[in-house]
Formats: C-alpha cells, structure tokens, sequence
C-alpha cells in the first residue's frame, strides 16, 4: 500500500527539498541580518526541526501521521512564542492560564519525541527522568530532595524563557552549529569528498600500511567537520575499508582503523564538530582559544593511530598502496581545490580578519556552493548541479533537525539541574567521593562520561557531565579548558570501548567482522583517547598553544615519544622482554618527564 506522505513519493520530493532550502536559508539569514530576539530565533529553527524529525525520519506509515499531528501542535506553538515574544518575555518565566500551560506541556513532550526518533530512548529517558525530579523531588528526602518548584514557574521556565528549551545551548545550535552543518552538507555534495581521499593517497598511499594511513588522513579531515563518528566510517570507511580488505589486511584491523580515525574527527580543530562551540557558550572563552588549545591533543591522538598502524603494519607485513591505485598528482591538485577554496575561506576570515566563526563559515558556504558548479574536468551540466543542490538541501535539513532534536533535549537536563540545584549535589558528591583528590575525581568523570556516552551521543554526554562534573574539577584545581577537554575526551569513549561501540559496530558490519574482536583492535590502536586527556591534566602545557608555543611544542614532542613506545610495546611483533622494556619506557617518559620539557624551553 502506498504512502502519499512518503518522503520518497514524488508529489513530496519538491516539498522536502523546498523546506531544508527554507532551513538552509533561514539560518544563514540570521548571520547576516544581525540580532534577532531569542525567543523569535531558536523556536523557528526548532519549527524547521520539526517535520525532518517528526514525520521525514518516520518508519512506517502509522508514525508519519502521528509525526505529522505532532508536528501541527509544535509548530503552533513555536510559532506563538515567537510572534509572542515581547509579552512572554515579560511573564519572567510564569505562565498565564491553561493554555500556555498545555502549550507548555506540549512542547517537552514533542521535544522528547524528536529526540526518540532522532537517537533512540536513552537521551529522552533522562530528560524525562529530569522532568519527574523537578515535579517531584521535594518527596525525596534527605540531601538529594528539593524545596519544590511551583508547577507554572517550573513549566514556564523550561518553554517560554531563556533557561530551559531556548537556553544557551539551543542558541548555539541555532547561530553556530546548524551553519558548519550546512557547510559540511555543501562540501560533501560537491567533489570535497574526492578531494579528501586524494589528498590522503597522495601523502600516505606509498608507505608502510599505506591503506590504513590513508584513511586516518582522510577521516581527520573529514570528521573534523562532520561532527559524527558513525557518519564519518559510514562516508570514508565506503572507499577505505574495501581497499583495505582488498589488499590482504586482516578485517578486525580495517575495522578497528576506520572506526578510531572516524571517532578522531570530532577531537579535530577548527570544527571538532559541535563540541567547540558548546564549549564557548559554557566556558565563555573564545573559539579561536579552544581550537588553538585542542590542536596539539588531536595531533597527538593521530600521531598515536598513525604509529600504531605502523606497528601493525611490522606484525603483519602490509606494504603500501600499489602505484596504478595512486592518483595522479594533477588529479591531486584539481580535487583538492573543492575543499582547499573553503577551508582558506573560513580560516582567512575566522582567524586573519577576526570575524566571527558563524560569519566565517557562511562566506565560506557561499564558495563551496559556487564550486558546485564544478567538478574536476570543468563546468558540470544543469541536471548534475540540481542533483547537488537536492543533496545539500535534503542533507542539511535532516542534519541540522538531528542535532536541534538532541540539543533540544539535553537543554531540558541542563534546565531541570538549573533550578533544582542537583547539580551542585552532584558535584558534591563526586567531590566526597574523591576524599577532596584530584585524580580520583578525575577517573569518577571518566567513569561516568563512559556510562552515558554509550547511551546518548558525545555532544549531549560532554554536556551533561560537564554541568555535574566540571565544577567539582574546577573546585580540586584543575583550569575551566582542562576540565571542559578532559570531560570532552571522555566523552568519545564509548565510539570504541565496550560494550556500546557506536563506530566499531559500524565498521564491523561494513568488513563482516566480529564487531568484538575489532574493538579490542581499536582500543590498542585508540589508546591515545584514553591516555591524551591524563597527559593533559599532568602537562598543562599541552593546551597552551597560543600563549607558550615553544613550551606546548616540547611537551607534545615529549608526550608523542612516550605513546609511540607505548604503541609498539603493545602491538609491534617484538620479544616480549622488548616489548615490556618499551612499555616500561614509554609509562616513564610520560609520568616521570612529563612536565619537564616545558621548564627547559621556558615559560613552564
């Protein structure tokens, strides 16, 4: 039986691709118009969130149309807070009769819903756990209860003010994270994509274990601005991991490569996905600080992959690509421009002319949508650029929705632990659990990081954990950066550590490989993810880029010494005695000399 309201169906393809136009549209709009009101702004973008995750994203007939009721409730009321604005700003957060209470009621019941069709139960579990907390918690007794919220002010804040559902973080997925969303649609549908993977071959393809480097390049440079690991192995992992396999390499390592490159992209300036820019709303320090500060972490995680890789490559014999698979080089040069022009576009005017990173990105849309016009031989024909033109309108308004549905979401958490102070009772806790210890502290983050990483999705999990976990960091010491890259790290867990692997469950379904075996693969080559972020908090240096070059630089060279012995002491075939000597080696430079590089170049 046929559904007219399939996204598929012809009589909507136009509709589909006119409403993420709208969005596309709509968000660069208010970069270049200049202030709009919050509460005008962030319900319209969740109104354009609203059919992509409602009834486009629908499995069956039967969810569509209950989508699409849905999605007639939501977009009434988004459209009367935003025509309502000024008034509602002036209720301070109480609402006024019934109607804005079942509005109200509505609204987080509909945001919980767009997150379950998005990411799945666990994510809207929580925030539904929160609700229940702030409506009831004052039953609770002891330390962990609270004083009792009355139901208009608490419904009120969470939906017609800026402290709940149009908070700060709904700010940032509206002005920041939904245009290097629609930057990244645009440069995937164009020639981008090759251009990555040319580039890649081009530097790496010759070498030792050619095939697996090839894809660490590609897939830092593509997940950094992706912003998903499962979509990163989905995108790179369909060129990489059949070259891989195809040249004899076992396929728990083609798995675990793809998997760990992939889960690499999000640490990755200058996007890190949409981490960066959630951590300048919730430190306050500015953007061109943070990627500055996370370059030399990121490289080091690479430079661990890449060293890993090549001990693997000694273990079982892997030679580099063979030279009818390497591009040429004006092949190299001609695709390399379709992500080359944008990224100098964006850097240029982000950090040479100091404007800002959603100013930046937007110029830099505009060239790489006038590059779709274009692909290596020259001007494409009408019919292919239209082709390009649906794609970045059908991406763009399915990825920008995905991530308004989580942000939405989590911004109902971070609200509840706002106004009930359970926050601080949390942060109080780990503070006790820890006996007042730094690193105890540290590895109760890690713990819990990995917990809820594994449910709900590394933006969503960063922000949880920070808003619990940060303060008490910040209280034992640690600076407000350290402690935000620290929880942010550990938020990428669980891409490849068991037993909820997103990304290794990905690869391993692409190669046919037991998805167990390729994640303790990656955790040997991804041992970085674990150990960069303690390199960290032992050698602040790290992150001091900007400030103590020549200091971040020796500690970084320092650092990658100690887990290059450690690569191969877990993963080159050696003795044993050689390999525990490695090891041994590889534990000392990074505790005993940690530190020590930057006292010697000075500044430390």
């Amino acid at each position: 039986m046929n559904d007219p309201v399939s996204p598929s169906a012809p009589a909507w393809r136009l509709f589909w691709c006119a409403l993420g136009a709208a969005s596309v549209g709509f968000h660069l709009w208010l970069i270049f118009s200049g202030l709009v009101p919050n509460l005008v702004s962030r319900p319209l973008h969740m109104a354009l969130a609203l059919p992509w995750a409602l009834v486009y994203g629908a499995k069956s007939p039967a969810a569509r149309w209950s989508g699409a009721a849905m999605c007639a409730v939501g977009l009434a009321a988004c459209g009367y807070i935003a025509a309502n604005a000024t008034e509602l700003g002036d209720q301070y957060g109480f609402l006024s009769g019934p109607m804005q209470t079942a509005m109200a009621v509505a609204l987080l019941v509909i945001v919980l819903e767009m997150a379950r069709r998005a990411i799945g139960w666990p994510l809207p579990l929580i925030a539904a756990l929160a609700l229940g907390y702030g409506l009831f918690g004052q039953h609770i007794g002891g330390e962990f209860g609270h004083a009792g919220l009355p139901l208009s002010s608490f419904l009120g804040t969470l939906t017609i003010t800026e402290g709940g559902i149009w908070g700060s973080l709904t700010g940032i997925s509206v002005g920041v994270v939904a245009v290097f969303v629609i930057f990244g649609a645009v440069l995937n549908a164009g020639e981008a994509g090759q251009g990555f993977m040319n580039l890649a071959t081009a530097a790496a393809g010759r070498l030792r274990g050619g095939a697996a480097k090839v894809s660490v390049l590609a897939s830092a440079l593509f997940g950094s601005i992706s912003g998903s690991a499962s979509a990163n192995v989905a995108s790179t992992g369909a060129v990489t991991l059949p070259a891989m396999t195809a040249l004899g390499y076992p396929r728990r390592l083609a798995g675990a490569v793809e998997a760990v490159a992939s889960s690499g992209g999000q640490i990755m300036p200058p996007l890190m996905g949409a981490g960066a820019f959630v951590m300048v709303e919730l430190t306050g320090i500015p953007y061109t600080e943070i990627v500055i500060a996370a370059l030399i972490p990121a490289i080091l995680y690479f430079t661990t992959v890449w060293l890993g890789i090549d001990a693997f490559a000694l273990r079982f014999g892997l030679k580099g690509l063979p030279s009818e698979q390497m591009p040429r080089a004006a092949t190299v040069l001609a695709t390399a421009a379709f992500f080359a022009v944008p990224f100098v576009v964006l850097l240029v005017v982000m950090f040479a002319i100091g404007m800002t990173p959603q100013y930046a990105a937007a110029l830099a849309i505009l060239s790489a949508a006038a590059l779709l016009l274009f692909d290596a031989r020259g001007l494409v024909g009408a019919r292919r650029f239209l082709a390009r033109a649906e794609t970045v309108c059908l991406t763009a308004g399915g990825q920008v929705a995905m991530i308004a549905s989580i942000i939405l979401c989590a911004s109902i958490v971070i609200g509840v632990l706002g106004m009930t102070g359970l926050g601080v009772k949390l942060t109080s806790l780990i503070l006790s659990g820890a006996g007042g210890s730094l690193w105890p502290a540290l590895l109760l983050t890690a713990l819990a990081c990995l917990v809820l990483g594994m449910e709900v999705p590394t933006t969503a999990a960063y922000v949880i954990c920070v808003s619990i976990a940060g303060p008490a960091l910040q209280g034992l010491g640690l600076e407000p950066l350290t402690a935000h890259l620290f929880v942010f790290w550990f938020a990428l867990l669980s891409t490849i550590t068991p037993p909820v692997c997103g990304a290794v469950f990905i690869a391993a379904g692409m190669v046919g490989e037991n998805w167990l075996r390729v994640a303790l693969t990656a955790m040997a080559l991804g041992m970085g993810l674990y150990i960069v972020p303690l390199c960290v908090v032992h050698q602040p240096a790290l992150i001091a880029l900007g400030a103590r070059p020549a200091a971040a630089l020796a500690e970084g060279a320092v650092t990658a010494l100690g887990l290059g012995l450690l690569s191969y002491g877990l993963i080159a075939p050696f003795t044993l005695p050689r390999r525990a000597a490695l090891i041994g080696a590889g534990c000392v430079v990074l505790v005993a000399f940690g530190g020590l590089a930057s006292r010697f170049v000075g500044g430390g």
